[in-house]
């Protein structure tokens, strides 16, 4: 039996979403994410500017009229949400934890998948796989995703991408659409991404908070690793102290930037602090003209 306000959560996300998906994002993803192939639809009668090889020469010499063949794109496609529950995803300093701006992406990307056809699954992953949904078809499923994503009580609190993607080498057999939302605080990652890279269309969803760069000026603050539950206290009036805070995290982000570059994987930089939207809505018309 769901809780009644996790229920009315996850009701509230759906058609906020939903509503995103209709208005905005079901025929972007469609641009974005194309089928893999092309399969035979039908024949039709030859019209001016046809291509020659598209003839089909068994039906022409039967008919004795010349006929096409017609192909379609391959829709149905697979993805996989791979959603970061470690500690740090509990994080956020304005409107939203981290792992919630996550949840409403899934969802979004989750509709957006089944309006067009396609089967979606979850990866739940901390340093160990928590959770993992097959893919499947249809809203009931979506919701009860959307509802792992709400609910699930990570038993650990710390972060191996790593496990994760060697985890995803090993079940999806199929070519899959892999997003990855995490805030990709860890290390040692690189390789089995990149192999997870040449199998599957992989793309990062990179969630961040503005405290995590830029510290109030305060006073002393004690401040808590989330994941390792180590405690420093940092004297936040030192500008000092606040510049070497900003220097490591942007050393960081343009580490991150230069693996995911050398892993041929597509960067989505979201903020708990802004709207996902705008830069959800740029990802998928750049992947549009890419393609």
């Amino acid at each position: 039996m769901i809780p009644r306000e996790l229920f009315a959560k996850i009701k509230q996300i759906e058609i906020r979403t939903k509503g995103l998906v209709n208005e905005v994002f079901g025929g972007e993803y469609h641009s974005a994410f194309k089928g893999q192939g092309i399969e035979f639809s039908e024949v039709r009668p030859y019209q001016i500017g046809d291509e020659i090889r598209s003839i089909d020469w068994n039906v022409s010499a039967r008919t004795g009229e010349t006929y096409v063949k017609i192909f379609e794109e391959e829709r149905e496609q697979t993805v996989m949400l791979a959603v970061d529950v470690s500690g740090s995803e509990d994080f956020g300093t304005t409107n939203k934890f981290k792992r919630e701006i996550a949840a409403e992406i899934c969802a979004i990307v989750g509709f957006s998948a089944i309006k067009n056809g396609d089967k979606v699954g979850l990866l739940l992953f901390s340093d160990q796989v928590e959770l993992f949904v097959p893919p499947k078809k249809g809203r009931r499923h979506v919701l009860r995703l959307i509802r792992e994503l709400f609910a699930h009580e990570p038993v650990s609190r710390g972060t191996d991408l790593a496990l994760a993607f060697n985890h995803l080498l090993r079940v999806l057999r199929r070519h899959s659409i892999i997003l990855v939302l995490s805030d990709f605080m860890d290390t040692g990652f690189e390789k089995p991404l990149k192999m997870l890279s040449k199998r599957h269309d992989t793309v990062a969803i990179h969630i961040q908070d503005p405290r995590e760069e830029n510290l109030p000026d305060v006073g002393l603050l004690e401040l808590t690793d989330a994941e390792s539950g180590k405690t420093v206290v940092i004297d936040t009036h030192s500008k000092t102290a606040r510049d070497l805070v900003a220097e490591s995290r942007h050393s960081a982000n343009m580490e991150l930037a230069a693996t995911l570059r050398r892993a041929s994987v597509d960067r989505v930089e979201v903020r708990t602090d802004e709207s996902y939207v705008e830069p959800l809505v740029a990802f998928f018309r750049r992947r549009h003209k890419q393609r």
